[in-house]
């Protein structure tokens, strides 16, 4: 990458990394806080977690689509707003339901299609894998930053006091947005079946149900793993980056020969599948094996390690296989199939959880990601079969 692309890239990637940030931050404490709330069930526990997906995947078609005629940076200035109205809305009440309403307008900002196709826009082909790399390892560190910080603010100023934080790095995110270059809209085109249609092959369909599967996965699993820690009283609530800061550190150690092998030596393929089967073999272990802190530790550290192999894989996929003219259409479909899992995640595991107990989530989890390796069976050998 030259220095401009470098520049832009690491605009990109805070402004996505600070918005991750304020989300991710409720992952591992909204189960334990939100029980607090007045009307709270386990079910609505659940929606809220997933009810941003459901916005989110209902605007990201619009959103990506808008941005191809009218520009990328409009679309972020107005998408970033509404998910600071969300997050005030949030913050200013002590009901579960308005908690699930603030949710659902935080998820009414679907930039996360515009920002990436924003990138693909920008950055060269060449340079494109480094660049979307860069911004799954921004994302990735704002997750470990995440489960480090979320609980230390939960725990002193309560999920209200976290709602206000991620209302004001949302604003943070707009000022960077500012200071991103004007870029003119694509060529003008109609929002038809032809257009859906060339971006709905199967080539992009595996990618998108990777990505719903994998948010799926990660939503379901933080219903539960947060209230397993409280549970088997692996460590408390204030403490728990001492927990979550060594799984994500290890797992970053962990995916780098993964992605060395999926990018320089073409393993895409197999390294897939070896990652679907870790996160198997993740939930399985909540399941089957007594534990304590040690035990915890090594199942994040699998769990993270495959998530985070496979969040970095998928858009460098992705920009190499849209076109260029309707890219942010298609990123707002993968987008879209990304946080319909994070919903789905959310609100069939409250509602499993309401109504069996924490393991059968697990099972739950368990059975997407056995059909999901079934499907990544038949992914082309090698990654080049996708540019065609």
């Amino acid at each position: 990458m030259n220095s401009t692309e470098r520049l832009f890239t690491f605009k990109v990637s805070l402004i996505m990394g600070v918005r991750m940030l304020g989300l991710f931050m409720l992952f591992p404490v909204m189960s334990v806080y939100a029980s607090e709330y007045d009307n709270s069930s386990p079910l609505l526990i659940g929606l809220a977690i997933g009810i941003y997906g459901l916005t989110q995947a209902f605007f990201q078609i619009p959103f990506g689509y808008l941005s191809d005629r009218y520009g990328r940076k409009p679309l972020l200035i107005l998408g970033l707003c509404i998910f600071f109205i969300g997050s005030v809305v949030a913050a200013n009440t002590t009901n579960i339901i308005f908690i699930v309403i603030g949710r659902a307008l935080q998820g009414g900002g679907a930039i996360s299609a515009v920002l990436m196709a924003f990138l693909a826009d920008s950055v060269s082909e060449q340079s494109r894998v480094k660049a979307n790399a860069f911004v799954g390892f921004q994302i990735g560190l704002a997750f470990m930053l995440s489960l480090i910080i979320g609980p230390v603010i939960a725990s002193s100023a309560g999920l209200s006091g976290l709602f206000w934080v991620i209302g004001l790095l949302s604003i943070v995110a707009i000022l960077i947005v500012f200071t991103l270059p004007y870029a003119k809209p694509k060529k003008y085109y109609r929002l038809s079946i032809a257009a859906f249609r060339e971006v709905l092959n199967p080539k992009l369909l595996r990618l998108d149900f990777s990505v719903f599967s994998l948010h799926m996965i990660l939503s379901s699993g933080f219903i539960v793993m947060p209230l397993l820690i409280v549970e088997y009283n692996i460590i408390n609530m204030f403490d728990n980056w001492q927990l979550y800061l060594p799984a994500i550190l290890l797992s970053f150690i962990g995916m780098l020969p993964l992605i060395i092998l999926s990018e320089r030596y073409k393993k895409t393929k197999p390294i897939f599948l070896f990652c679907i089967a870790l996160l198997i073999m993740s939930q399985g272990m909540f399941i089957t094996l007594n534990l304590n802190f040690s035990v915890f530790l090594v199942i994040l550290t699998i769990f993270f390690v495959a998530f985070n192999s496979i969040e970095a894989i998928l858009p460098s996929l992705l920009s190499r296989t849209a076109s260029t003219s309707k890219r942010g259409l298609a990123m707002g479909i993968f987008s879209t199939s990304q946080f319909l899992g994070t919903f789905f995640g959310g609100a069939i595991g409250g509602l499993i959880y309401n109504i069996y107990d924490l393991n059968s989530v697990f099972l739950l989890t368990i059975f997407v990601a056995i059909i999901w390796w079934l499907i990544m069976t038949t992914l082309p050998q090698k990654v080049e079969i996708l540019e065609e």
